[in-house]
């Protein structure tokens, strides 16, 4: 595997950048929860030089705020075809399967997952996703995992560097 070529991380939301679960309050508000290491992580990513994205099969502006706020340039949410998806979002940034990583959990995940040069299951992925991976994070989704493979393919890339302290 030639980790140099993977530019763009494309990430699921449900279960990769959060726990997985649904919440909802009396009023069927829903909320999330994201982790403050996979924040930090994506920033790091991004002042690399590389790109993220989010294919959501849920609709929400709870990831469009969050994608704002850690510097995800590209989110498509409603996605229920993921590799038909990962396909169209690639002609639009021009942009080989090769050159990406794509971080899935569930089912409709596994297509693209296979299709690109680094595909990683989450901890809590389930088996088949687990199976079609290159990589599988020892964090669960929404506790760590996005900022385990971001340091992974820094480290890599020869691209790794801990932030000073503040």
């Amino acid at each position: 595997m030639n980790f140099s070529l993977i530019q763009l991380l494309v990430l699921d939301v449900d279960g990769v950048l959060t726990p997985g679960d649904v919440t909802y309050d009396d009023g069927l508000a829903r909320s999330m929860s994201f982790s403050i290491q996979d924040g930090v992580a994506l920033k790091l990513w991004k002042q690399a030089g590389c790109r993220a994205a989010v294919l959501s099969g849920r609709e929400t502006s709870i990831v469009v705020r969050r994608g704002a706020e850690v510097g995800i340039e590209i989110i498509r949410q409603g996605v229920r075809d993921k590799l038909a998806g990962l396909r169209a979002l690639l002609d639009e940034v021009q942009a080989p399967f090769e050159a990406v990583c794509y971080v899935g959990d569930d089912l409709p995940d596994a297509p693209a997952v296979e299709s690109v040069g680094f595909g990683v299951a989450v901890a809590n992925a389930v088996p088949a996703v687990k199976r079609c991976s290159d990589f599988v994070t020892r964090r669960r989704g929404g506790d760590g995992a996005v900022a385990e493979v971001i340091e992974y393919l820094l480290r890599k890339q020869g691209r790794w560097a801990t932030p000073a302290s503040s």
